[in-house]
């Protein structure tokens, strides 16, 4: 008998008991409802162990203060977890999703995904949503009767879904990045539909906690400085009421007060507006959500407004800064010069990635390059690249 989550109150909360199951039927466990078994796969695999050397903006040596994939989808799990738990959600299908939603991400962020993106263009190209759903379901090989980590439905489609539909006019099957379309061959997420609820969290967590947390690493990195962020609403509001309340405050304790009270008026404003939301539609099951016309949870449109201009605040003085574009520069160098090699010399990919390979420059050859990039941390791939190209580096 499947165990129920007694966290998950509301009606519309997705019921671990209720799950549609996994492609490959296995017993249920004695001590964790579905969701949770799925978290604890998602945290013992490969690529989530990866996170750690995986990094958003800043590459792994330029020091250990800044997020990387890891502490970041941690942070994200605790806001998803928060704001869950008031919407009587299942928190763990939440934490699940948020704990994944990084897994496909390339080495070097998104610099390194664009990169890879460009090299797989005559290939299908890359994208690290689909290459999250590769890696769940084929490339993680830890299980004696199937591979990937056979998750819930619930999950995988969250994790395909959280940002909205995928199919929608305009976009078929075929437009759709090619491990998505195969998968779909296997198993229907109903991909033309909203994902339920708590993938929908998870999504709002990511932003929350990725806007608040580049404000953080910005400010220590020097990439401008907290009187450049006084003109921003909403943020510049915030850091004032800071440094009113706290007069000659330390700078590294006035961004810290700063940054968690942004987070929690981000949160609170999601909960307003999805209270709002569900008073309109009051749905009655998960399955309601997903019918739904437009998502469920998000943010009020004064909240968006702010979003959007911190965003745009970050692309030009955090994303497109001189000293992380140098960096970024050598990054996608590094992954272009790795699947240049790797594809017209797959002979020189490890054994066990050489199997699957079609040939030097060989469609199924460029996916298998692209799955084993894609894998990289920061840390290996520089290294892969010194033992490849450098001819006086022992370990070639």
């Amino acid at each position: 008998m499947p165990i129920a989550n007694p966290a998950a109150t509301a009606s519309f909360a997705t019921k671990a008991e209720e799950t549609r199951g996994r492609l490959h039927p296995e017993p249920e466990s004695a001590t964790r409802t579905a969701f949770q078994r799925d978290r604890d796969r998602i945290i013992h695999s490969v690529a989530f162990r990866r996170l750690k050397y995986k990094t958003q903006v800043f590459v792994y040596h330029e020091g250990d203060n800044y997020r990387t994939r890891l502490s970041h989808s941690l942070e994200v799990s605790q806001i998803a977890r928060s704001i869950a738990r008031v919407l009587g959600l299942d928190e763990d299908l939440a934490e699940t999703l948020a704990l994944a939603h990084d897994l496909g991400h390339t080495p070097f962020g998104h610099a390194g995904e664009t990169a890879l993106d460009g090299c797989m263009k005559e290939f299908g190209g890359f994208d690290h949503n689909a290459q999250t759903l590769r890696i769940v379901t084929k490339l993680e090989r830890r299980y004696a009767e199937f591979d990937g980590l056979n998750l819930t439905w619930e999950t995988l489609e969250g994790l395909v879904k959280h940002n909205g539909p995928v199919i929608v006019p305009g976009i078929g099957m075929d437009d759709l990045p090619r491990a998505m379309a195969e998968y779909a061959e296997v198993q229907d997420l109903e991909l033309e539909s909203y994902a339920g609820p708590e993938a929908q969290v998870a999504a709002l967590a990511d932003d929350i906690a990725y806007n608040n947390h580049d404000i953080d690493d910005g400010l220590r990195a020097g990439l401008f400085g907290i009187d450049e962020l006084l003109a921003l609403p909403l943020v510049g509001d915030v850091f004032r009421r800071v440094m009113d309340r706290y007069p000659g405050l330390e700078e590294a304790r006035v961004i810290h007060e700063a940054v968690r009270e942004l987070i929690g008026t981000m949160i609170a404003d999601v909960l307003d507006e999805t209270r709002a939301r569900l008073a309109a539609a009051r749905p009655e099951t998960a399955a309601d959500i997903r019918a739904m016309d437009g998502p469920l949870v998000g943010f009020t449109p004064e909240m968006n407004e702010h979003n959007a201009a911190l965003k745009a605040f970050l692309f030009k003085r955090m994303y497109r800064h001189y000293r992380v574009n140098r960096s970024m520069s050598k990054a996608q160098r590094i992954v272009q010069d790795l699947f240049g090699l790797l594809h017209r010399s797959p002979d020189q990919l490890p054994p066990e990635w050489q199997q699957g390979c079609d040939g030097p420059e060989g469609m199924k050859t460029a996916r298998r390059v692209c799955d084993y990039i894609a894998g990289m941390t920061d840390k290996f791939a520089i290294e892969e690249h010194q033992r490849l190209f450098d001819l006086h580096d022992p370990r070639s």
